[in-house]
């Protein structure tokens, strides 16, 4: 089983990345589990977050939070100003940020493997807005290799059909292919 942490900023759509990596894992064949940990004032548009996923071969009985992550996902990096991310990931563990900034920028321990991505950027390019957690999503199945390009669209599109769907399909297809291409 894989175990992912998503840090994000409210309104970011952390639980919607979430869901649409459980989502992916279903259609690939494997299993998911997506929630999200809102502490103490609930998701206030700003305020740091916490969504979960996880990802198995076998089904998921576990359901409390992730403490130790595989892979940690980090929507906004001022967020490693307010928060203790890297507390919540193993070491050897894979540190994706959306940020402009390079990887040596970030002053992130070499204990982690770390990718950035522009996904606010092709968010903006593509959808018009910064919503950015398809860009992660692309990226994600890039450099981890735990969901196909496929499943990703196909989740994507399942949630949301139309010209909204289809417009994010193409953001997931392109964060993936610049991920798979060192776009780091």
């Amino acid at each position: 089983m894989r175990e992912i942490c998503i840090y994000g900023r409210g309104g970011q759509g952390s639980l919607v990345l979430a869901q649409f990596m459980a989502i992916a894992a279903l259609e690939d064949g494997k299993y998911g589990q997506a929630f999200p940990f809102l502490g103490g004032g609930g998701e206030r548009r700003g305020k740091p977050i916490m969504a979960f996923c996880r990802l198995s071969d076998r089904p998921i009985r576990i359901r409390s939070r992730v403490s130790q992550a595989d892979y940690l996902i980090v929507q906004d990096a001022t967020i490693f100003k307010d928060e203790p991310v890297l507390d919540k990931i193993k070491p050897g563990g894979i540190v994706l940020v959306n940020t402009e900034r390079k990887q040596e920028e970030l002053e992130i321990p070499i204990d982690f493997r770390v990718h950035t991505v522009q996904a606010e950027k092709l968010a903006r390019e593509i959808l018009g807005r910064p919503i950015m957690n398809t860009a992660l999503l692309g990226a994600f199945g890039a450099v981890t290799k735990e969901l196909s390009l496929e499943a990703m669209l196909k989740a994507v599109l399942k949630k949301f059909p139309g010209e909204i769907g289809e417009k994010n399909a193409r953001v997931v297809e392109r964060s993936y292919k610049e991920a798979l291409a060192g776009g780091d």
